[in-house]
């Protein structure tokens, strides 16, 4: 028996070892090296088919320009908060676009303010305020919309203050993992998805439902080693097994270039309205100062339904 229990232990040890070896599969696309899940193996993935497919996507920006052509209500929550992570400016409101004839236009059900949130004329007194307002809130009729994303890039150009740094949000945003031309010293650190940036990032592919949805989950966390390297700390999204649209999405970025520095988390989850992909639920929580700004730190949750 002495001599039974040291052959026992190891071959026990050798067996864990063996299926964990099973579990977990690495292969190497270009230079990223990513870690599959032994379901994901089973499925007999085309990795490099799928590592471009969603290099290249483009079903979550369409999701967000789907909004202009689509009638829907939302539950708008933002939170301002001051240093102690207490709420100095708050808004809550419930709204709802109406399009009709090539137009869209906002009506506020209601509304309930606090603090300094707008100034005596009514304008946004916040940045972040400012950027959800131009994501999801019109004042006057928009016309001429539509929801294609071919040949519809972000761009900068001609853009100046306020409206530029808009852009660049929405940048990150919406691409968040691609090359961000106009980015003041990141717009090379962006491309989580290229070559040059493998090195810098551990990823994996697994399956599970989300939703209801049998999806394929693609996660990349950045080596703590390049963390000053990267904007992009981590993003996990959730992919359509039959449709590869994006179904939902969490990523975190962050930055410092000492003139301006931000953190930012975000959650979107996603619905399917007939044929229309569509975020259903929004959540942002960010801490940032910019040049000749105060530091913002802001919360907002975006609930959006009733979509026709």
């Amino acid at each position: 028996m002495k001599y039974f229990m040291p052959f026992f232990i190891c071959l026990l040890t050798q067996s864990n070892a063996d299926a964990q070896q099973k579990k977990d599969t690495l292969v190497i696309v270009g230079k990223k090296t990513i870690t599959l899940s032994e379901v994901v193996v089973d499925n007999k993935l085309n990795i490099p088919v799928f590592i471009e497919r969603i290099k290249n996507d483009t079903s979550f920006y369409k999701a967000f320009r789907n909004l202009r052509v689509l009638n829907f209500s939302a539950i708008n929550d933002i939170r301002m908060n001051n240093s102690d992570g207490e709420a100095k400016a708050t808004l809550h409101s419930k709204t709802k676009q109406i399009r009709s004839n090539n137009c869209r236009k906002m009506e506020i059900i209601e509304e309930q303010v606090t603090g300094d949130f707008y100034d005596d004329d009514h304008n946004y007194n916040y940045y972040t305020a400012q950027m959800y307002g131009s994501l999801f809130f019109t004042k006057d009729s928009v016309c001429g919309e539509d929801n294609i994303v071919l040949g519809k890039e972000f761009s900068t150009a001609g853009k100046s203050g306020m409206e530029k740094h808009k852009e660049q949000l929405k940048m990150l945003f919406f691409n968040p993992g691609k090359k961000i031309n106009g980015l003041p010293f990141m717009s090379n650190k962006t491309a989580i998805f290229d070559d040059d940036m493998a090195d810098k990032y551990e990823m994996s592919i697994d399956m599970d439902t989300y939703n209801n949805t049998n999806c394929y989950i693609f996660k990349q966390t950045v080596n703590p080693d390049y963390k000053s390297d990267v904007v992009v700390d981590e993003m996990t999204t959730w992919f359509d097994q039959n449709t590869y649209e994006v179904v939902a999405r969490n990523y975190s970025i962050s930055y410092d270039a000492g003139v301006y520095d931000f953190k930012v988390q975000m959650e979107v989850v996603m619905a399917k309205v007939g044929e229309y992909l569509v975020p259903s639920l929004i959540r942002y929580t960010g801490n940032w100062k910019a040049i000749f700004k105060l530091r913002e730190r802001g919360v907002f949750t975006a609930t959006l339904f009733d979509f026709k």
